[in-house]
């Protein structure tokens, strides 16, 4: 199931633009414009994490965070525009993971939840074979088989295949596959294309249909059949 995640923040312009990016990124949002309501949706809908702006009204930031840390180790990232040090150690201070400040770019948004939510739960764990149908993926020999039958591939077609058959039937974004493709380090977003679609061709070449699904505007997933 796909990860949700609580924006708390007043500001309609910067909850829109990280929902939105959320969302499109595979992302579960739900949102609230103030403390109390931040507080009743963190307890009803249990997120995965929880996006926090320091300065809320009627209950702020801290006390939020505070409250929060009683009930739950929920991953909080503090979203604040005070750049000052005394603000960011404050937040950590009282229970926070993290801290972002404003103005921020949504694709950093989206990179540290991934990060934190990779360093709370641990990356998902790959089998040293990796069976689905007739496909076989074994990651210590390096090797790839469809019906018995040896397909070679590069590197990143590798590990590209690695993550989508790990994971048969759910959706991984463009982003996500980057992420893990290159370690966090910054690519062009069509490189995953390029390499999907090499994957693909041979991949098709032995099991005479297509394996992996294009989902339109979010990225690629692995086809059980």
């Amino acid at each position: 199931m796909q990860e949700l995640i609580l924006i708390v923040d007043d500001e309609p312009k910067i909850v829109r633009l990280a929902r939105d990016y959320l969302e499109k990124n595979g992302f579960r949002v739900t949102t609230a414009a103030d403390g109390q309501s931040a507080l009743t949706a963190a307890r009803r809908e249990k997120p995965d994490l929880i996006v926090l702006d320091l300065m809320l009204p009627v209950l702020d930031g801290r006390e939020v965070c505070k409250i929060l840390r009683r009930e739950s180790d929920v991953p909080i990232i503090m979203l604040t525009a005070l750049a000052e040090e005394v603000d960011q150690i404050t937040g950590l201070e009282i229970g926070a993971d993290d801290y972002i400040t404003k103005p921020f770019s949504p694709r950093a948004l989206v990179a540290r939840i991934r990060a934190m939510l990779r360093r709370t739960r641990g990356e998902i764990k790959t089998p040293a074979v990796i069976r689905v149908g007739a496909l076989e993926v074994d990651s210590e020999k390096h090797t790839v088989t469809y019906n018995n039958k040896p397909i070679q591939l590069t590197p990143n077609e590798f590990k590209l295949l690695t993550l989508l058959a790990n994971r048969p039937g759910q959706t991984l974004t463009r982003e996500q596959l980057l992420d893990d493709l290159h370690g966090g380090a910054s690519s062009i977003d069509r490189s995953v294309d390029s390499h999907i679609k090499n994957l693909r061709r041979k991949l098709e070449a032995e099991s005479k249909t297509s394996l992996i699904d294009a989902v339109y505007g979010i990225g690629y997933r692995y086809i059980i059949v």
